[in-house]
């Protein structure tokens, strides 16, 4: 990659941790989300919204994808890249398979439940029609003290 795209990516990263950060302040898990086009144009971001949304689904790669579908009118989200604060889970990488989202930058991996390589590599299955790539660890460690400081907190 070059140093423009490298800047753009983070710039973008930056914008999903303070999604994350929003998320955090009311509660929620603190993981954010955005997408953005090829060209650049930011198209929807979100927080994890689950509590308050009453929905299991509502993470912040679920809210950010369904902004962008209407916001497009378009279910198919071709060309675009998702920054997201935490490795998505297996349901996410679902629906990015299913949206036709190009790539995915996550910041921290997700032991627990993360599907792209910690627990499963969603991304690899050999009968998908689509590919998502992805790329790793761009504010990573910012991303795990923000999740480590909000469950400190809630567990004192």
């Amino acid at each position: 990659m070059n140093r423009v795209a490298d800047e753009r990516d983070e710039y973008f990263m930056r914008q999903a941790m303070g999604c994350a950060e929003k998320a955090g302040q009311i509660g929620e898990v603190p993981v954010g989300a955005v997408l953005v086009s090829s060209t650049g144009q930011l198209l929807a971001e979100a927080g994890n919204a689950q509590i308050g949304c009453c929905d299991p689904t509502a993470h912040a790669e679920i809210l950010t994808l369904r902004a962008a579908a209407l916001a497009m009118g378009n279910y198919r989200l071709p060309d675009t890249t998702l920054f997201v604060t935490l490795e998505p889970c297996t349901m996410c990488c679902g629906a990015l398979i299913h949206a036709r989202v190009q790539r995915v930058v996550f910041a921290a991996r997700e032991p627990k439940a993360g599907a792209v390589i910690s627990t499963a590599r969603v991304f690899d299955g050999a009968s998908l029609n689509h590919r998502v790539s992805w790329q790793e660890g761009m504010l990573a460690e910012q991303s795990a003290q923000l999740l480590k400081a909000f469950f400190a907190a809630r567990r004192s």
